[in-house]
């Protein structure tokens, strides 16, 4: 039996976070370097990734985190980023699609959203996180080894409190609905696909992550969470969990659906 005290180390494993940059991203860039990952921040925004990385550098005191522009929706740039991470440190062990690339017209309430808009939207998020995996796991494969973990959402399984949003200039974007319901089944379908070869799949989906929402909002959306405090929730929420399923301790859980709310969906 393993050293239980080694369970949650990340040591040695490289690890992509796609949308590193961002909000919930640059939380799990820092939870992965604080335990031993070599980490590959994958995002679009070029300033903020190299930012980030020295960042984390100065606060974790590991050497071995890097930045590559990358846009998921690309294959060309998918493709360059992956003979990067080969090239830098051998091997891929982990993938994070949590990158949540989307139109200037997103976010408009139902019947504003037209057909086009619709379509690009998924076609961009949940087209790129299959694009994106479809060319990980070819090394994956390969290594007949890896770990996929996909961003959802509790809006991929339960319908939207609309009442919450009244009074905001928010709404839940019925793309969103779409998006991350197709991505906690293609999490079951890649798991069952790619088990034979060593490769695990999960997603997980976390509640409204607080990030300086409307008071009105706030106040609303927290009536419903069960768990005292109840509040919103936390990049430290989440950030636990994906160090969870990174781990060895999870190497036997796989097509997982791992919600993060404080009971909001109970």
């Amino acid at each position: 039996m393993k050293n239980q005290n080694n369970l949650f180390s990340l040591n040695k494993k490289t690890i992509i976070i796609t949308g590193g940059a961002g909000l919930i991203g640059a939380a799990f860039c820092r939870v992965c370097a604080e335990n031993g990952a070599k980490v590959v921040i994958a995002d679009t925004n070029l300033r903020g990734g190299k930012k980030l990385v020295e960042k984390i550098k100065k606060e974790t005191g590991n050497k071995n985190i890097v930045f590559s522009r990358c846009d998921i929706t690309s294959e060309a740039s998918i493709k360059s980023l992956i003979k990067f991470v080969l090239k830098k440190f051998n091997k891929i062990d982990g993938l994070i699609n949590n990158a949540y690339p989307r139109n200037k017209n997103y976010g408009r309430k139902f019947e504003d959203v037209t057909y086009k808009d619709f379509c690009e939207n998924v076609n961009t998020h949940l087209g790129g996180y299959f694009l994106m995996t479809k060319e990980t796991a070819r090394i994956m494969k390969k290594q007949k080894s890896g770990n996929i973990i996909f961003m959802g959402s509790i809006y991929g399984f339960s319908a939207p409190k609309f009442e919450i949003y009244e009074g905001t200039h928010m709404t839940m974007p019925i793309e969103y609905a779409a998006i991350k319901g197709g991505i906690i089944n293609l999490t079951k379908y890649l798991a069952s696909y790619f088990g034979p070869y060593g490769i695990r799949v999960n997603a997980i989906s976390p509640g409204g992550v607080s990030d300086n929402q409307p008071e009105s909002f706030v106040k609303k959306y927290v009536r419903y969470v069960k768990l005292a405090p109840r509040r919103m929730t936390m990049q430290e929420d989440i950030s636990g969990v994906l160090l969870f399923l990174l781990s060895d301790a999870a190497a036997y859980i796989t097509g997982q659906n791992i919600v993060v709310d404080g009971g909001w969906t109970l």
